[in-house]
């Protein structure tokens, strides 16, 4: 699929209600299928700055190119969705190419890569009251735990009044957890993928919220 980025630019200038109309009129699915599995092509990482694919540090720069492979990408036999965040939603509302499809809004991206601050990775993208309203599926949010960042209590707090907030639209939120650390040397930070440390993260993080989902 060819995507015209200056038709999207011209949509977005002179009918900028076709976004909401775009979402009104989505064809939804159930969430989980007859397969009981889920599969969802992740496209939230260019809100925090990560826009490198192996080699290739502006793999994900070119709108164009990254709306055509997620076009592509939710074509093919097996693809339940998308996550993403409100711009790239946007535009695959007014491609037409969310029908049938489970759409989650990306909750989380204020922790830019790189960043000092990003363990404090603040709400800045949809909130519940925006995935409810543009009938969306689910939200998501990143959790990651650094014992020695205090970024990571005000993530923590910040994502059990997400959750309470989605469980009073009845929406389901997907939380991904790790244990993180910085590297003594680049400071970049690293998710710990050891055993115990996984089964660490998803105990902190069924804890959080005071509101069972359903």
């Amino acid at each position: 699929m060819s995507v015209d980025v200056s038709a999207l630019v011209r949509t977005r200038v002179h009918h900028p209600e076709a976004i909401a109309e775009a979402a009104a009129r989505r064809v939804r699915r159930p969430l989980i299928g007859d397969s009981g599995r889920l599969m969802i092509v992740a496209a939230d990482h260019p809100a925090r700055g990560a826009l490198s694919v192996g080699d290739r540090k502006l793999a994900m720069a070119n709108r164009a190119d990254l709306l055509e492979r997620l076009c592509l990408a939710l074509g093919r036999p097996g693809v339940d969705g998308v996550l993403a965040t409100a711009d790239i939603l946007d535009d695959l509302l007014l491609l037409g190419a969310l029908d049938g499809k489970v759409v989650m809004g990306s909750m989380n991206r204020g922790g830019l890569a790189g960043a000092s601050f990003e363990l404090d990775d603040r709400f800045t993208g949809h909130r519940p009251e925006d995935i409810e309203r543009l009938r969306f599926d689910a939200g998501k949010l990143l959790l990651r735990v650094d014992y020695d960042d205090p970024g990571s209590l005000d993530t923590l707090e910040s994502t059990a009044h997400a959750v309470d907030a989605m469980a009073e639209r009845r929406l389901p939120v997907f939380v991904e957890p790790f244990i993180s650390r910085r590297d003594p040397v680049t400071g970049k930070v690293r998710n710990d993928l050891s055993a115990d440390a996984v089964t660490k993260s998803i105990a902190i993080a069924a804890g959080l919220g005071g509101t069972s989902a359903y």
